[in-house]
């Protein structure tokens, strides 16, 4: 199996997971088990997993900088959502700007270490 196939199975996979998790938190939460408001907060993280899913294994550089984009968007949203280090959406706007530099320098490194196709010799 090329590692783009890899890579799409294994993404396929990640959603099926989390649409299965989400199911057995509403369900549980139909039949007062338990509460799902509680676990609200920690929705900005499943954008860290997703991210760290397109950079293990990525059929390009894009892919990889791009899900380094969404650690960074899921981290931060959780940080300001949560008050953590005393973040608001007022405050930490410049963070955006420095991890769009980041992944913009980053892109071309991983282009030339890693090609810029997949790993079939399909672009995207």
């Amino acid at each position: 199996m090329n590692s783009e196939a890899s890579y799409h199975l294994r993404r396929q996979v990640l959603w099926g997971l989390v649409l299965v998790g989400l199911g057995v938190a509403f369900l549980l939460d139909q039949m007062d088990v338990f509460d799902i408001r509680s676990l609200w907060h920690y929705a900005p993280l499943l954008l860290v997993v997703v991210g760290i899913n397109q950079t293990i294994g990525y059929p390009s550089a894009r892919e990889f900088s791009n899900g380094l984009w969404t650690v960074f968007i899921g981290l931060w949203l959780f940080a300001v959502l949560e008050g953590l280090w005393g973040l608001t959406f007022g405050n930490s706007w410049p963070l955006l700007i420095i991890i769009s530099g980041i992944t913009m320098a980053v892109r071309p490194i991983a282009e030339r270490r890693f090609g810029q196709k997949g790993g079939n010799g399909h672009g995207k």
